[in-house]
């Protein structure tokens, strides 16, 4: 039997809804360093997107 990842919404790191954490499990990253890049992509993206993209992950993604 096979074990597969789900990408999921982090309950026990979350800062606002646990998308940052849930990303940086998910893909074996450090949680304070992704929640920096994302909020460094953002910024620097004008910011709408980045928080538009983290809203409709947060509706998207289950949480654990």
């Amino acid at each position: 039997m096979q074990y597969r990842r789900r990408l999921t919404r982090s309950r026990r790191y979350k800062v606002i809804a646990g998308v940052c954490a849930g990303l940086a499990q998910y893909f074996g990253w450090e949680i304070d360093k992704t929640r920096l890049v994302y909020i460094l992509i953002s910024v620097f993206s004008a910011a709408f997107p980045g928080l538009l993209i983290y809203l409709i992950l947060w509706f998207v993604m289950p949480e654990e």
